[in-house]
């Protein structure tokens, strides 16, 4: 079979496992960049689907012009695992929470819709009733807003978010030689996700791969120790090639295959471009976590 290569780099003939997930797709807008940073990155931290609770990521920054309200925003996701019977109201819940911890107590926030589908959650629940009952429904930028009354203000959030459904778990990993190799090969990936519509980054640049086995389940995901280069001649299965000393991980969730598959294209021709990466791979369970196998041979061939 023909050896892989990009732009010269090694990339190994394996596949990336990912999984359905439940997202929201919502913009956040606020009066300058220091709360829309604050915001977009508070109500987005802790990757955890992994641990069965949420995850979130800045898919896009907006202009004045491409928002609701007419001020700076960010496209922002959230995702939550998509098995069992009350895989939505679980969702909403944890939703409800990086959105009132996240986004609420942050001034001059407000939050919008930007998914249009069959399901979707009543923010009045978990969310607008924040107001103690003092909160209302009124039309404000040709949408329906729940006005909370906040200390500051008010506070605005759309009755309606869409609910999606989606690919979690896209991933790329990189081989170092050096960390500044390794940082920089996983910075130019995530900048080259943020270009693909519907992507997201979840951990931005990851340090931790976890692996499905563990001897600690209480704790849940342990290190890959296979793939850790600390470990290297020192456990019998290490998978570390001799003079890498760092692997980043991107992991990436999309509103669909098409956006997770871009993406990692994308992330894998942009690490490929760094001096002191001496192989591009993906993470994957042998099929134990999701039934999407993102096969980065069929990556590269639909490129050419």
């Amino acid at each position: 079979m023909t050896k892989l290569e990009l732009n010269g780099i090694e990339v190994e003939d394996t596949y990336c496992e990912a999984f359905d997930g439940l997202f929201v797709r919502m913009i956040i807008t606020a009066k300058n960049e220091r709360y829309l940073r604050r915001a977009a990155f508070g109500a987005t931290c802790l990757p955890s689907t992994v641990v069965g609770r949420t995850e979130g990521g800045v898919e896009a920054w907006l202009s004045e012009s491409e928002t609701p309200d007419q001020r700076i925003g960010a496209v922002v996701q959230v995702w939550g695992n998509a098995g069992g019977k009350s895989a939505l109201d679980k969702f909403e819940y944890e939703l409800s929470l990086r959105i009132r911890q996240g986004v609420l107590v942050v001034p001059t926030t407000r939050i919008f819709n930007a998914w249009e589908g069959e399901e979707f959650i009543d923010t009045m629940r978990r969310v607008g009733h924040c107001g103690d009952g003092y909160e209302w429904v009124e039309t404000r930028f040709g949408r329906e807003m729940i006005n909370v009354p906040l200390m500051m203000g008010e506070w605005l959030i759309e009755r309606r978010l869409g609910v999606g459904r989606g690919v979690a778990g896209g991933n790329v990993w990189f081989f170092a030689t050096s960390e500044d190799a390794a940082l920089e090969a996983g910075e130019r990936a995530v900048e080259a996700v943020a270009g693909v519509e519907g992507a997201v980054t979840t951990f931005d640049v990851c340090s931790a791969g976890s692996k499905v086995e563990t001897n600690y389940p209480e704790i849940g995901p342990t290190t890959n120790h296979p793939y850790c280069p600390t470990l290297r001649g020192k456990i019998p299965d290490s998978r570390v090639p001799e003079g890498v000393v760092s692997i980043p991980e991107v992991v990436i969730n999309g509103v669909n295959l098409e956006a997770v598959e871009q993406a990692m294209l994308a992330a894998m021709k942009a690490g490929s471009e760094v001096e002191g990466i001496v192989k591009i791979s993906a993470g994957n369970y042998g099929g134990k976590l999701g039934k999407h196998k993102i096969y980065l041979r069929e990556l590269l061939k639909a490129e050419h």
